[in-house]
Order: C-alpha cells, then structure tokens, then sequence
C-alpha cells in the first residue's frame, strides 16, 4: 500500500475498532488508489479519504416488537448513511442476526463505489437489524417492520434516503414498511423505498436485476477472452433471489448450471438447476434446498460442506460476505476456473481475491458486478418520480446497458492506470475518483 495511505488507513482503522468487515472494505480499496494520488495530490490536500471513511450520519436506534406469543422482542435498528456527494443516500436494508454497525458500515462503504459505478445521481447508504425473519409468521414480520419503519421514517425520503431491500427483506417486508410510512407520514411517497410491488410503484426487472446484472457484467469479462456463458459450467452459491435469477440468466445465455446452497448444506444438478422448481421452493414454500433435492429426484444434495467443492469454469458467490476462502479459490483454479462474477457483497476473502489474480482468471468484484439491483432501483425512481411505468423489455434494455457500462468504465480505467484486467483496481478507482471530484467541487463539508 502507497505510504501515504497507510497512515491514513491505520488512522481509519483505529477510530471503528472491532468492525472487521468495514476494515477489510477499506483495506482493499486504500490499496488500489495510490496511483490515483500521486496524479491528483489535490484529494490528500483536501482529506478527501479521510472524509470518504466517515459516515455523513449514522443512526442506532431500538426496535421493540411482539410476537404471536404475545412476548416483548427488542431488535437493533441501523442505518448508516455515509455519502452524498451523487444524490440522495441509497442501499438496501439487511434483516439477518449477523447484523451489527461494522456489516452495516462495510457494506455502506463498498455502496459508494457501486452506485458512483452506475452513473446513476445517487449516493451511498446501508442498513438493517439483526431481526431474523426467517421462521417468523407474516403477522410478526409485519410488526417488527411497523416498529422498525416508526423511527426509521424521520430519516428518509425520495430526496434525502431511499432504503431498498437485501438479505432478508424481500417484497413482503418492503411492503410493510413502505405501509407505516404512508401511514406515519400521510404521504403517498412512492420513491421513499425501491424493491416496491409492481402493482404500487414498483419496477419491473427489479426482482431480477441484481442476478442478471451479476451475469451481464460476467459475460463482458468472457468476451474479452473471445468466449461467453454458452457451454460453461456454473456453480452459484446461495438460493435466494440474487442466486436464483443468476441461474436463470446464465442458462438462457447457454450455460449448464449445476450446483447452488444454502445455509444448511448444497444441491448439485448435472441436469441443470430447475429454476421453476427453485423459485417454488425457496421463494413460495420458503423451504430449503433438502426440500428441492427431494421433490427433484436424481440429484445429489450435501448437508453442509461447500458448495466450491464441486467444479466450476465460472463462480457466481451469490450468498453472503467472505464465504469463499483462499483454500476454495485454490481448488477452483486448479480444477479450470475461467471467471468469477461476485453477485454478493465482498463475497470473497482478500486471499481468495490474490489467488484469482494469480492465476489469471477473470474476476469481477461486487461493486461493480452486482451494481444491477441498485441501478435498477434508480431506474425505479426515474418512474416514480415521473409516475411513468416502463415494459420489461425497455427495463432490462437500460440495465443491459448500465452493466456494459460499468463494465467498460471498470476496464478502460485499469488500463488507464496501467494494470489492463485488473477489475478491482478499475472498480475502486473509477468509483472513487468520481466521488472524489465531486466532493471536491462541494467543499469542506
């Protein structure tokens, strides 16, 4: 790491003890941007990396709520909202019991650089509680989402924060807590919160965008190989929505889709992963990948273990942060991996990245591959806001276009900086400078 940045990233680093992700997520960006400094000294003279490390606002706030049993549940409720130099703050929320202010404050960061990626006049935020929808009746989730939207409220709005759903929010818990604002505020403020139902507001391909757009940039990285998703064999971990349309949209593009997990074990599928039965397992049933393995038949599913155990020329890590490790990035390489396209946040470990780049192969990191749900809920804004609706078709024409976008801005900005492939590098410094100038032309504030 560029000298200059070391003391500013063991500064960082002291100031948010104990929050192991946000330091891993500021690591692997300080690493990137010396080059950046040595042509623009003007962001060290203006701290503009010390700014950029610093939430603009971060809220902590207690959720008490009842469950059926008429017992008294408290929660913890976070919302960091750490840039807005683009636009308004925008991130998801996350309802998972892993959930404390350094998930929360990791994941606002890496936002920054994806929504600067994008194009889009958004800013970077993240939030969430460590609420566990998961075996929750919808009458619990609906008062846990009301309590949870009851503070949340003053601190949101179409131009100020636009939460959006992520692990363990889905339509069901955007639903609830797009209703307590409504009733809270008396406002019918479509563009509070993105990842709404079609039916009031929401866009089409937002559901999907985050898992096609994971694919899409994907592909981009094969074609500059000469090659592309047609007869490679996949493996995507993980099972909810993301993991899921990315099977669909690499298997329309070609490819065999043959393994995906969940938090209990994994389910290999030489036949390709049934997406129909997938999405009715997990999505409807709200069941696990056992119950996929049963109702499939001929299929072979592994309690626990690692779903990179099993042989893959292209890696979709679409589950959560830091599950795929050196030692399992070592055994993909050598068992002809090609590309890995990161459709979850900071999914791999630093030393999974290192061995990826080693060998050669092609890897997209998430701020920049998984930009596909966060551009697509800007588009949702551009239709609430216009109280327009758009068809599929043209919906998923502009997400094509952003991911391509992102894509090509991610690589000519490597090339740029002289490290050609390096889609990390491209990633952190072209989401970055984009920031930094505009934090500059805004002043010390």
């Amino acid at each position: 790491m560029d000298a200059r940045l070391e003391a500013i990233k063991d500064t960082v680093l002291m100031r948010n003890p104990g929050e192991a992700e946000f330091h891993q997520a500021v690591v692997e960006v300080f690493e990137s941007l010396g080059p950046v400094h040595d042509r623009h000294p003007e962001f060290l003279e203006a701290a503009i990396l010390e700014r950029l490390c610093e939430p603009e606002r971060q809220i902590i706030f207690r959720v008490p709520w009842t469950d059926d049993s008429g017992r008294v549940q408290i929660n913890r409720g976070f919302r960091v909202e750490f840039n807005s130099a683009l636009g308004p703050y925008k991130g998801g929320l996350r309802f998972h019991p892993s959930v404390y202010l350094g998930i929360v404050k990791f994941l606002g960061f890496e936002q920054i650089f994806k929504n600067a990626l994008t194009g889009m006049p958004i800013g970077g935020g993240k939030g969430g509680s460590d609420f566990d929808p998961r075996g929750r009746s919808d009458a619990e989730v609906m008062r846990f989402c009301q309590s949870f939207m009851t503070e949340l409220y003053r601190h949101i709005g179409e131009y100020t924060d636009v939460p959006a759903g992520e692990i363990g929010v889905g339509g069901r818990e955007i639903g609830y807590l797009f209703g307590q604002y409504k009733r809270i505020t008396n406002r019918y403020e479509s563009g509070v919160l993105t990842g709404k139902g079609i039916s009031w507001g929401g866009s089409l391909v937002r559901p999907e965008a985050t898992g096609f757009g994971t694919v899409i940039f994907t592909q981009e990285m094969l074609r500059t190989r000469g090659t592309s998703f047609d007869g490679q064999r996949v493996v995507v971990s993980g099972s909810g929505n993301v993991a899921i349309n990315a099977v669909a949209k690499a298997q329309s593009l070609g490819a065999a889709v043959v393994a995906c997990s969940d938090s209990s074990g994994y389910v290999v599928d030489e036949a390709g992963i049934d997406v129909a039965l997938l999405r009715e397992v997990k999505e409807v049933q709200r069941g696990r990948l056992k119950d996929y393995a049963e109702r499939r038949g001929g299929v072979t599913y592994v309690d626990g273990g690692s779903v990179w155990d099993v042989d893959a020329t292209v890696a979709l890590p679409c589950a959560t942060q830091n599950e795929l490790d050196g030692a399992a990035a070592a055994r993909l390489v050598r068992n002809g991996l090609v590309a890995v396209g990161e459709g979850a946040n900071m999914p791999s470990t630093r030393d999974a990245v290192a061995v990826f780049q080693e060998a050669g192969v092609l890897f997209g990191p998430g701020k920049a591959a998984n930009a596909g749900g966060v551009a697509t809920s800007a588009l949702e804004m551009q239709q609430n806001a216009s109280r327009d609706s758009w068809s599929f078709e043209h919906t998923e024409e502009r997400l094509t276009e952003i991911m391509v976008g992102i894509h090509d801005r991610c690589a000519a900005t490597a090339e740029e900086y002289g490290e050609p492939g390096n889609y990390v590098l491209g990633a952190n410094i072209g989401g970055f400078v984009k920031v930094a100038d505009a934090m500059l032309a805004q002043g010390l504030i």
